[in-house]
């Protein structure tokens, strides 16, 4: 048996849903092929059940900080197991409507795995599905190293299915999950230790959001090991211990997390069937207009290997649908001045070139405008918490190239500063804009 389509989305998360349900908009009968629940890495084990145990952390910091105005608190501990049932079923409730999203816009949705037949056809179980057109939005997973007792410990998958929090955590990885994951565990009480490859986290940030970032981890208890090079871990009566290619040991722990990176979900679909290529580390080049190497499949999302990002992803699917099905000709997403924000403990915000980027591209036609002060919310206490920001401009108008911002508020104060860059916002723009006092944000408009 056959059932057809006009499109096929293979993959339910944010890019597929986003770009199904707007095709859908414009009249078209299109399915999406999901084995998981709705609402892909994003939804699940990712950005939303992240941000609630942000915010969890972020309670722990605040209650700290109640004395210095004046509260007197008493704390009995913390519940973790009740936090993750109301995370599960917060996210559960997201899984409806997402469902409920799909029915209302007629798009239909199979549920099972998909593989290849052929470049319009595709296999759920038994079932044959044909389609004019077929999007590749399968999203990635994160990796485990290949060294001895890898098994022994988890990813960002397994975090948010710990039943109760370990009291002794070793983190391994540099990037965004690693600092994010950190700053939840040591926030909610966890005993902390992130051990990093090479000298630094974030390393493809601007320098000064990575230095700021590892100054105020150490500061906030967590252990930062760099240089370390996992070579095996194994279980003892006393916990998990990793050993180094260096000779150190790190350990005992309850829990070891592998932040290392992700890998993209293509092992399963059989695209060669399709005659789709795909890079030497897995994921779907496309061209700007999501295009494959072949003409009727696009990709889009984590899996193309570019900016893993839910807006990201949400965005070109939009476009994507904007241009086959809405008559807009061009249109596509430009992935230049992404806006993105690290929930590390204080947060980052940062959009456009980092200062390396901006002289590797300009040379010395580039001037950098920075600043570092103590935040108002800690002017009545000891334990005070240090922002940064910096700007980067170049030519003779001073455009601006780069915004970066370590600190409390740096998440919220983002987005609109995107937006004027997006615009060609010059420094003098910058300037000329009055200041809202007293903010944190006040900063990045009067830097000299």
């Amino acid at each position: 048996m056959i059932e057809r389509f006009d499109l096929l989305v293979i993959g339910g998360g944010s890019g597929g849903l986003a770009h199904a349900q707007r095709a859908a908009e414009y009249g078209v009968n299109a399915a999406v092929v999901e084995y998981a629940p709705l609402g892909g890495t994003c939804v699940n084990v990712g950005c939303v059940p992240k941000k609630v145990m942000w915010y969890a952390a972020h309670h722990a910091h605040q209650i700290h900080h109640a004395a210095d105005y004046g509260y007197e608190l008493s704390v009995g501990g913390h519940d973790w197991n009740a936090l993750k049932s109301g995370r599960d079923s917060y996210v559960s409730r997201l899984n409806g409507i997402y469902s409920n999203n799909l029915d209302k816009r007629g798009v239909t949705h199979i549920k099972g795995a998909a593989r290849f037949i052929d470049a319009h056809t595709v296999a759920v179980d038994d079932t044959e599905y044909q389609a004019e057109r077929i999007v590749i939005a399968s999203g990635g997973r994160p990796v485990v190293p290949d060294i001895p007792g890898a098994e022994l410990g988890i990813t960002s998958d397994g975090f948010f299915e710990l039943k109760e929090r370990p009291e002794r955590v070793l983190i391994v990885g540099s990037g965004y999950i690693a600092v994010e994951l950190a700053g939840i565990f040591n926030g909610l009480g966890s005993k902390t230790n992130v051990v990093v490859r090479k000298d630094s986290v974030l390393r493809d940030f601007d320098k000064m959001l990575s230095s700021e970032l590892m100054d105020a981890m150490r500061n906030s208890g967590i252990v930062l090991d760099t240089g370390v090079i996992p070579q095996s871990l194994r279980k003892t009566g006393a916990g998990l211990l990793l050993h180094a290619a260096d000779g150190r040991e790190f350990g005992p722990y309850d829990t070891v997390v592998w932040a290392i990176g992700r890998a993209p979900n293509t092992e399963s679909l059989d695209v060669g069937k399709a005659s789709v290529s795909l890079d030497k580390r897995g994921f779907v080049p496309t061209d700007e207009l999501q295009q494959t190497n072949v003409e009727n499949i696009y990709a889009l999302g984590d899996v193309t290997g570019r900016a893993a990002l839910t807006p990201v992803a949400i965005a070109a699917g939009r476009r994507l649908a904007d241009r086959l099905y809405g008559g807009m000709d061009g249109r596509h997403l430009d992935y230049r001045l992404i806006p993105t924000v690290v929930f590390s403990h204080p947060t980052i915000g940062t959009v456009g070139m980092t200062e390396e980027e901006a002289r590797a591209e300009y040379g010395d036609n580039i001037k950098v405008y920075s600043t570092g002060f103590t935040p108002m919310y800690y002017a009545l206490g000891e334990d005070k918490q240090r922002s940064a920001m910096k700007l980067i401009t170049t030519g003779s108008d001073e455009r601006v190239v780069g915004c970066h911002v370590f600190g409390e508020g740096a998440d919220e104060m983002m987005q609109g500063f995107a937006v004027a860059m997006r615009m060609g916002a010059t420094k003098k723009d910058f300037d000329d804009t009055v200041a809202i006092h007293p903010t944190s944000a006040e900063e990045v408009v009067t830097m000299r």
